[in-house]
């Protein structure tokens, strides 16, 4: 984009400094700017020519047309000064009280700062404003159009692996360790092996040990009936003979697996036994006081342990260490879960108003209570910003912005300083000459 002539710069008529980026917007806002930039001046230019023609031609009628032509060209030249004096000196002279803009640029930012915090950020117009956003429906719209959470996925997926693989190992396992022996000293040890030891007996885990623990036992009498008769006849008296310790040993065998078949039973006495011993257990754990009490007291014991302290030390170097080397190998895996987290929250919002109403509200909250406390360092900082650029820049910025609508103020200066310099010209008519 070709920048205006010094002349042009200087008399204001084709002016136009706009900023540096060559945007759409911008560009087309210039175009905008050079067009009734141009459409004012031919129209000054015109009623120029028209008072010269009307000048030389002797028809009285032409009188009308003259003296409007002639009071356009001055409400056209006065507004086209009073426009041009809003950025910079016409014709470069030192006018005084020309040069608007740039004089007070530093005026003009405080005052914009304070109109700013004042009329946009106070507590009431924040919070009118505020109640027509709504954030989360936004959100789950934009979740909701295709590859958009496929792309958030991706470059979280990056960010984590890189992250964590720029993370210091060390002082990262020793922060993993304290948080997981935080996260037991915090937890009541007694009510959750209560928990734990219900569900295990809940899915017959615990049924299942005891049948295993039966059937070991059965397999171990079958392995050692020799070593159980050499025990029964090296304990017996050595007046009893052999096959009297023989028969012995085979009867106390024999009652063993016979008393083990029998408890593979599920209503067999001792089961029953077994039963409500669990059952107690897993009450009196999540509800007596002495059982609370001595949990946590083994609790602490195990806490107080460095072999305890060095285990869980270990464990969460192996997990860095794996969610390191996992991340990195598996990012499309990591990709595709996020994604698929991203649908899921995106859906749940959509079909829950209740909990997008609550989001909206704190959402709502947050903003005003981080915006209206620092309006006016938010005011400061719009003061800063205008008052930081050169004069320049700021007159090439409001120019650009509103320059457009202030030629219409040239046009219509123009045509209304006609029409009343036609009015004043016919009623001067109407007088009684002296």
């Amino acid at each position: 984009m070709s920048s205006p002539a010094p002349a042009e710069r200087a008399s204001g008529f084709g002016a136009l400094s706009g900023p540096s980026r060559p945007d759409a917007e911008t560009e087309q806002k210039t175009r905008d700017l050079r067009r009734m930039q141009r459409v004012a001046t031919l129209l000054l230019v015109f009623m120029t020519l028209i008072f010269i023609v009307t000048s030389l031609t002797p028809w009285p009628w032409l009188g009308y047309v003259r003296a409007f032509a002639e009071a356009a060209m001055v409400g056209a030249c006065a507004d086209w000064f009073a426009v041009v004096a809003l950025f910079r000196r016409p014709f470069g002279l030192p006018i005084p009280h020309t040069g608007i803009v740039p004089h007070n640029k530093d005026r003009i930012g405080a005052a914009l700062g304070r109109f700013m915090s004042a009329n946009f950020l106070s507590p009431s117009v924040l919070a009118r404003r505020l109640e027509k956003i709504d954030a989360v429906e936004f959100l789950v719209d934009w979740l909701g159009h295709p590859g958009n959470a496929r792309r958030i996925a991706e470059q979280a997926s990056l960010f984590l692996s890189t992250a964590i693989g720029a993370l210091p190992r060390e002082p990262l396992v020793d922060w993993l360790t304290k948080a997981a022996l935080r996260g037991i000293d915090a937890v009541p040890a007694a009510p959750l092996a209560s928990r734990l030891l219900a569900v295990l007996w809940a899915r017959g885990e615990t049924q299942a040990l005891l049948d295993s623990a039966i059937a070991y036992a059965e397999a171990s009498l079958i392995r050692h009936k020799d070593f159980i008769r050499a025990s029964v006849a090296q304990k017996s008296s050595r007046f009893i003979p052999k096959w009297v310790d023989n028969m012995l040993a085979d009867r106390v065998i024999n009652g063993l697996q016979s008393s083990l078949a029998e408890m593979r039973k599920p209503h067999h006495p001792w089961r029953l036994d077994i039963r409500r011993a669990v059952e107690t257990l897993i009450f009196d754990l999540a509800n007596d006081p002495e059982m609370l009490a001595r949990g946590e007291a083994m609790k602490h014991e195990m806490l107080a342990s460095p072999l305890f302290v060095a285990q869980v030390h270990e464990v969460c170097d192996n997990l860095q260490t794996q969610a390191n080397e996992n991340l990195s190998a598996h990012s499309a895996m990591v990709s595709e879960g996020l994604e698929f987290a991203l649908l899921a929250v995106g859906r749940w919002l959509r079909e829950d108003p209740k909990i997008r109403a609550q989001l909206n509200r704190w959402g709502r909250r947050t903003a005003l209570r981080a915006l209206s406390p620092r309006r006016a360092e938010i005011g400061a900082y719009i003061a800063g910003v205008v008052q930081n650029w050169d004069a320049t820049t700021l007159v090439n910025r409001l120019e650009l912005q509103v320059g457009r609508d202030l030629q219409y103020i040239r046009i219509n200066g123009t045509l209304v300083g006609g029409l009343v310099g036609l009015i004043i010209f016919i009623f001067s008519k109407w007088l009684p000459s002296p």
